[in-house]
């Protein structure tokens, strides 16, 4: 008579210590593993209910302005620096890692329009109304020594804006007009105009250094070459233009944030229609900034929320709000693309992930391999119906919420009727015009 014993290894099953990692054996071969798909699914929805109870992007909240934060700047060279002004005139340096303010200069009567940093991070350049531009120190002065600018151009007009070229002691202002200035002399040494308006914002190109971009308040978006002294071509849009950012990958595209909600992507070398008509606030947008990868950007409206764009996506993946958040007028996202800080008008600036569901900190190699398989789990079901309504879900503030069901009732509202209109209209009479060239007015060379 034969007997079949099962012969067990204790090495194959026994922990060492109780603090050892249980064995867990496994079977690798995929013909004795018929539900495999079923169950990477079950994974799958479980990985994205988990990214969705992890997700809690509000880091902290940087507090001490006495009045709204107007503008701010990224240290270059420093990723625990950032700057801030405010309403009052007020400069504020903050330490990130600290989480605290380590240095406060009043450098202007009246709001603090615009500021920058040097690109070698030694000092920093701040615009008010007092029609003044001041450059500082990056340092705190020494013991017993005034707190004084570098320099002090006074101008005639206000300026509402300004920028630093990315590898040259040469500044841009804008308010009337667009002034190129070198740090060295108190008179601009060209001064760029087109039109007779309000410039609010000039920003310089990061990759082609010498093209400027800048918005009017005649609702034009002005692109210049520096080398030139002249403006290059201009598009109007149906609603005046607030902020733009250039990409700081791609060197022809950028985004501009508009009063009619909407976000444009475009291409300088078409400016016919833009590249992507990014539409999911519901207030006028207020500020945009790029993510140092170029792959995303994060916009701050009016509405009281901060929202994160993919560039070739029309709609936000993520919107960051908090019950005492205000209008946010400022925003901007770090150079090591991990977090976003805004600043808004209740005095207060706000740390948030860029990631909301990341783990912050160090992370075994264990739990990145966990984290690497759930996401390319996520990636293969993101289609599938029930793990994209769970993924795509966000809890909106209840004003925002009945204006976003109010805005897409009026949308169908515009649609029924241009229907309406073509079917009652003589064949060809009305012709179909896309949502990318309907928001555009006409483009000047």
């Amino acid at each position: 008579m034969r007997v079949k014993v099962l012969s067990r290894n204790p090495d194959d099953y026994v922990r060492e210590t109780k603090l050892d990692l249980q064995r867990v054996p496994r079977n690798y071969d995929p013909a004795l593993h018929p539900f495999e798909v079923p169950r990477e699914y079950t994974r799958a929805l479980n990985a994205t209910k988990l990214e969705r109870v992890f997700a809690k992007p509000f880091l902290s909240s940087l507090d001490g302005h006495r009045d709204g934060v107007n503008c701010m700047a990224k240290h270059p060279k420093s990723l625990s620096t950032v700057l801030s002004g405010a309403c009052d005139g007020e400069v504020k340096i903050w330490n990130l890692t600290k989480r605290q303010c380590i240095r406060t200069i009043q450098a202007h009567e009246g709001f603090v329009r615009g500021m920058c940093a040097r690109f070698c991070g030694t000092s920093f350049f701040t615009v008010g109304d007092d029609k003044t531009v001041k450059q500082w120190k990056m340092e705190s002065p020494e013991y017993g020594e005034e707190e004084e600018p570098i320099h002090t151009i006074l101008g005639k007009t206000v300026y509402t804006g300004i920028d630093h070229h990315w590898k040259e002691a040469v500044f841009a202002t804008c308010g009337h007009q667009v002034d190129i200035w070198d740090e060295q002399r108190t008179s601009p040494m060209c001064s760029l105009t087109w039109g007779f308006d309000s410039i609010s914002s000039v920003k310089f190109n990061p990759i082609e250094t010498y093209l400027l971009g800048s918005c009017a308040s005649d609702r034009n978006i002005v692109l210049y070459d520096m080398r030139k002294s002249t403006p290059l071509k201009k598009v109007i849009l149906n609603m005046r233009t607030n902020t733009l950012c250039w990409n700081p990958m791609e060197a022809f595209i950028f985004t501009a944030a508009n009063e009619d909600y909407n976000l444009y992507t475009f291409d300088m070398r078409f400016l016919e229609s833009p590249v992507m008509v990014h539409m999911d606030h519901v207030s006028a947008v207020l500020d945009v900034d790029y993510s140092p990868t170029g792959k995303e950007f994060v916009s701050a409206s009016f509405d009281k929320s901060v929202r994160i764009f993919p560039v070739d996506k029309g709609h936000s993946r993520e919107v960051y709000h908090t019950k005492r958040m205000q209008h946010v007028i400022t925003v901007k996202w770090t150079s090591d693309n991990k977090y976003i800080l805004c600043g808004s008008d209740e005095m207060n600036i706000r740390l948030w992930k860029a990631n909301a569901s990341e783990k912050l900190g160090v992370l075994a190699p264990r739990e990145k391999a966990a984290m690497n398989y759930n996401q390319k789990l996520k990636e293969k079901f993101q289609y599938h119906p029930k793990i994209r309504r769970i993924a795509q879900h966000r809890h909106l503030p209840k004003s925002i919420y009945c204006q976003v069901k109010e805005q897409r009732i009026m949308r169908e509202a515009r649609r029924r009727k241009e229907l309406n209109r073509r079917k009652h209209s003589k064949p060809g009479s009305m012709p179909f015009v896309s949502e990318r060239k309907k928001h555009i007015v006409a483009v000047v060379k």
